[in-house]
This record gives structure tokens, sequence and C-alpha cells, in this order.
């Protein structure tokens, strides 16, 4: 099976999933070839840099017009046909990419790659299958295009969306946003907080997704000045600024402190912790989730995170800190009621999607064969293998020259 993977580098949990996908294929189907490419950047690093650091910097410094644009696009407003055509205009040079590659099946995390690759299907005899991996708990008209095969959604609520949206019920498949298989198992709690040089008692992590924005500063502030007896860990991920204005900040403050910036020990972290306070990014939420670990939803993006935060909140997986001030209150609520914190805590059982993986692995297989009749029963029991480095010396330098990337 070769599976070629197309972001866009918008955010960290586009890439995630196109990763615990890739990481699906090789394990699940031994041999088999992946191909995981920022889609964008490949077929124009100028378009990246201009379309990428637009959305970076209207999230970061106007959210409320990002929230204004997305409503308007959302109700199909002059944007979505702007989009579709850049992207198709961009999307001719995946063409010979493609075809060196040969993928038997082509899985999209991002809308804008997604619009990439169905433009060209649809100008192109390109005969491949398509699945979308949706990777909100909200459903976009940036994601609807003629020659998908398949969906890959997160929960049946989001499958109702879509069927009135008009996606036939047979496209859709509710089998989870996919992560890592880091994210599936459980360490001991005790040996993790000793490696992180932090005693065992009351835990929290924090953390603003792989661009680390939001108000992590201020609910920092509000964590290490409560009277509590707790210790922090916080991710500022890319956010080198924010990191040495929390490690300033944290010196001398009487509470055990760990910062870190972007780091690949998020399942450790998790493990280590009692409740993650976090923008409700789509990625991190379905990681927390499998964790089993209760939600304090802090600066959601406006959109689609913000149904996120809506949809864990509704199903008692979450629940909201408007204001970092408000943290102490809302730990008064939620970590003093013991019944309030197994609620969560077995609400996150219930939300995550423990066949996540088998379930995806079968899917690939059946889009794969094109034959609805047939069924390759797939056991996948996350079986330990090594990274399987099949793509050709010609085509991966290519790649590297065209997106700067170690690979």
């Amino acid at each position: 099976m070769n599976v070629l993977l197309l972001t866009v580098a918008t955010g960290g949990g586009h890439q995630k999933a196109a990763e615990a996908v890739k990481e699906i294929a090789e394990k699940c189907f031994p041999g088999s070839k992946t191909l995981l490419i920022d889609a964008l950047r490949y077929s124009s690093p100028v378009a990246d840099r201009i379309i990428v650091g637009s959305y970076l910097n209207t999230i970061r410094n106007t959210p409320f017009m990002y929230r204004r644009l997305y409503q308007m696009s959302e109700r199909g407003e002059s944007f979505y046909g702007l989009s579709n055509t850049v992207n198709r205009f961009l999307s001719h040079r995946l063409e010979k990419l493609i075809k060196d590659f040969n993928p038997s099946v082509i899985v999209t995390t991002h809308p804008l790659a997604l619009q990439m690759i169905c433009g060209l299907k649809g100008r192109t005899k390109l005969d491949i299958p398509i699945v979308a991996v949706i990777t909100d708990m909200a459903f976009h008209s940036f994601w609807m295009h003629d020659g998908i095969d398949a969906y890959i959604i997160s929960h049946e609520f989001l499958k109702k969306e879509m069927i009135n949206w008009g996606i036939p019920e047979q496209k859709i498949f509710v089998y989870g946003i996919p992560v890592s298989q880091k994210f599936l198992v459980k360490r001991d709690r005790k040996e993790v907080l000793q490696e992180l040089g932090l005693e065992d008692k009351l835990t929290a992590l924090v953390m603003g997704g792989s661009l680390g924005i939001g108000e992590i500063y201020g609910v920092f502030e509000s964590l290490v000045k409560c009277s509590r007896d707790i210790q922090v860990i916080v991710v500022t991920g890319q956010n080198k600024k924010l990191r040495k204005k929390l490690e300033k900040s944290s010196r001398n403050n009487g509470k055990m402190v760990k910062i870190l910036g972007f780091t690949d020990k998020i399942p450790d972290l998790m493990d280590a912790s009692d409740f993650i306070l976090t923008k409700p990014g789509g990625l991190t939420v379905t990681e927390a989730l499998h964790k089993e670990i209760p939600l304090f939803v802090i600066s959601p993006i406006p959109g689609a995170e913000e149904v996120n935060a809506s949809f864990l909140i509704n199903n008692g997986a979450a629940v909201s800190v408007i204001r970092s001030t408000h943290i102490e209150s809302v730990m008064q609520q939620v970590i003093d009621n013991p019944a309030k914190i197994n609620h969560m805590k077995e609400m996150a059982r219930n939300l995550s999607n423990k066949d996540s993986w088998n379930n995806t692995a079968q899917l690939l297989s059946r889009i794969e064969k094109r034959d609805r009749d047939r069924y390759e029963e797939i056991n996948c029991t996350i079986p330990v293998c090594e990274l399987r480095e099949n793509i050709s010396p010609n085509l991966l330098s290519s790649i590297k020259r065209k997106l700067w990337l170690k690979i």
C-alpha cells in the first residue's frame, strides 16, 4: 500500500493527524510506503508564506476579524470560491509528485490540501481514492468537494451535521480523529513525575498548542499565586518569547514549575498531570480524551475551536475558564468535587474512540481495494516496527530541496 498524506502547516494539529495516519499505515501494513507532504509549501513556498503567515497573524493579533471571516466563509460568501480557485491553480505541481510516488490512497488532514487534490482529480484522469480526516468537532464548507471517497470524523453529532450539508452517509466514518500510538497507552504517573523532577502531588498542565498562543501567561500567574499546594507544567510550543517570559516569572515563586518549549513528550506530560488547561484544538483535546484527563478550556480560536469547546463542555468532559483570574474558583468547583472529576474522566473515556487504529486501518484497506463487497480483517495490535524509508532517492531528494526539510 502506498499512502500519500497531504496537510498544510496552519498549526500542529493537522500535521499530527497526518503523522498518526502515517503511523497506522506503517505499523498495520508492513512494507507499505508512506509520504507526508505539506501540500501548500510544496506547491508554492511563496504562497505558503503569504497564506499561512496571514492566518497566523490574524488569529494572534485580531481574532475578532478571524471570527468574522470564518462566519462569512461558513455561509459560502466569496472566500470559498476564491480559496478554491487559488488552490486549484497551485495544485498543478502535485501532479508530478503523485505520478512519481504512485499512491494507492491519498489522505488529507487540511481543507486547503483537500481543495488542491480534489481540484486536480476533477481536471485530470487521476483515479486515486481520497480520504479526508476532519480534525475538529465542527464541519465547514471548505471540506465539501467532489471526488472524496471517505471522511473520517470525530463523533456521531458531526455525522448528522454533514448529512444535513448533503454529504452521503455511506462516505462518513465515525472512527475518531487519529492520534499517535503513544496516546493509547498509559505510563505510571509516579515514574513520569520522577523523570521530570517533580513531586507526587496535584499537577496542572498548561498548553497553547504548537504555536503557544492564548492566555498562557495569565493562567500560569494565577496557578503559581493560588493558595493550593500545586505544581505546574507549561508547554509553550514554538513561542520562544513566551518561554523566556515564563522562565523569568517562575523564579522564586514558591511553586514547583516545569517549563518546556516544543516537545514530543506530551503523552508523558498528560500521564503525569491531574488536569490540563488548554485551548481546544481538535488534536490536543482528542489526545486528552484518550488519556482521560479533565479538560479546562482556555482561549479558543474563533470558529472551529469554539465548537470544539462547546461540544466537550456539553458532553461533560470539559469546563470553561473564561478568564485566567477565575482559575482558582473553577478548581474549587472541579478539583474539590470527586464526583465531578470522576464524571469528567468517564465522559472522556466515552468520547474517545478506542478502536480508532483498527477502524482506520480497515478503512484504508477497503478504500485501496476499491471493492466495497470485500473486507480484509486487519488485526492491528500496535506492533513494534521500524520506520520504513521506501521512497526512491530521486523523489526524496526533490522533496528535501522544495520543502527545506530533513526527512
